[in-house]
């Protein structure tokens, strides 16, 4: 899976965001401090400090949008959302090839969230910096995303990924996991592309019985493989 998910974010919440994540009062630290053991010696960015109020802001506002945004429900068909980590990427700074963790405590908690699904939100405008591609790595080839300000891309958090190193500017984004209610990626891409289908053919004026019939195939699968 390789969703683009655009216009998350409007134009006036982005300047807002800037403006707050470049002010002095912007707690900024090391970004290898939530780095596992695999990813800390490759991390080189800054990381906004997760216990801060100025990250549970940001951070509340992002997963505010995902719950209203009817193409990241249906690609991901979310049940749980690790509260978005914010990063800054400056000139030289990179985060070479890792996989993420399986499994993330939330923070100030006990517990738990499997990692089905990784997702990266962009906050920079691309022409504000050069370099900083996400590129997600498979045996069949590399995919890259530098996307406009406010889009944001979903991925397997299986896959290998990295963040090219940054050569002029600075790069601001938002990370977090997602536990689906659909452990497995293939039955999750069926149903994506099943319910993508049933709103094609419901926009074409398909036949109303036929719809209805394809919906109750998709719930019931949906019934089916969902784990809660």
């Amino acid at each position: 899976m390789f969703v683009r998910i655009p216009k998350l974010l409007s134009a006036d919440q982005l300047d807002a965001m800037r403006a707050s994540l470049g002010s002095a009062q912007a707690p900024w630290v090391d970004g290898r401090a939530t780095a596992g053991f695999q990813g800390a010696p490759v991390k080189n960015n800054r990381q906004l400090d997760e216990a801060s109020a100025m990250a549970r802001e940001w951070g509340d506002l992002i997963v505010a949008q995902l719950e209203r945004n009817a193409l990241f429900i249906s690609a991901v068909l979310p049940n749980r959302v690790y509260p978005p980590l914010f990063n800054r990427y400056c000139s030289g700074m990179y985060f070479g090839t890792h996989v993420d963790g399986t499994v993330r405590v939330v923070p100030g908690s006990l517990n738990k969230l499997r990692t089905d699904l990784s997702a990266t939100l962009f906050i920079s405008a691309p022409e504000s910096y050069d370099g900083g591609e996400l590129i997600v790595e498979s045996d069949l080839g590399h995919q890259s995303a530098k996307l406009a300000a406010g889009d944001m891309i979903v991925y397997s958090s299986t896959a290998r990924h990295r963040v090219a190193a940054v050569t002029r500017g600075e790069r601001l984004a938002a990370v977090f996991w997602i536990q689906s209610l659909i452990r497995n990626d293939l039955r999750r891409e069926q149903l994506f592309e099943l319910d993508g289908t049933i709103q094609r053919l419901t926009q074409t004026g398909a036949d109303p019985d036929g719809l209805v019939r394809l919906a109750s195939h998709y719930h019931g699968l949906l019934r089916s493989w969902t784990e809660i």
